[in-house]
């Protein structure tokens, strides 16, 4: 028996317009998955706070800065920046204090190279763009009175331990 249907041009056409539908329609919902970020968004909380040589300094205000924005903080306090590859500066002021200055390093999650497997090129130049690749470390520590390079952070969680860096002005009154 033969069936008519598939003698029939016009069921031929309406059969290959739905398979061609069907695929469209599962490529592009794999493609539009594929570019959500799988490490943890763009935006990050950091804690800041500032000592000078006899301890703590409660009340600094500081200002943290990259490409993506300004931000600001009283010390001690916690502050939402937007993650970029680019360094976090960070000025603080107080009366009676010298300011105290730090740039912090940010470093790529480990994740984001896991991103290249699971969401791709696309996904992982997503979360390159956007910031989402790297990490800030949660805690800022800034000495009054000095200019801090912070390198690299071990981990999301490490507190961050700089050297200080001496300004050249200050450099001819240290013996």
């Amino acid at each position: 028996m033969i069936d008519c249907r598939d003698q029939n041009p016009s069921y031929l056409e309406r059969k290959m317009f739905l398979r061609i539908s069907t695929a469209f329609i599962l490529a592009a919902s794999l493609v539009l998955t594929g570019c959500a970020s799988i490490v943890n968004g763009s935006n990050q909380v950091v804690s800041v706070e500032t000592r000078n040589s006899a301890g703590p300094v409660i009340g600094a205000n500081c200002k943290l800065e990259n490409p993506k924005g300004v931000y600001y903080v009283t010390t001690p306090g916690t502050v939402s920046v937007n993650r970029a590859y680019d360094e976090l500066n960070v000025k603080c002021e107080k009366a009676q204090e010298q300011p105290g200055l730090a740039s912090v390093k940010s470093n790529t999650k480990a994740m984001a190279f896991g991103n290249i497997l699971f969401g791709g090129v696309i996904g992982a130049a997503v979360d390159v763009g956007t910031g989402a690749a790297y990490d800030y470390p949660m805690l800022i520590t800034v000495i009054m009175g000095q200019s801090i390079n912070a390198p690299v952070n071990t981990g999301p969680s490490s507190p961050v331990s700089a050297n200080p860096v001496v300004a050249p002005d200050k450099v001819a009154a240290n013996p």
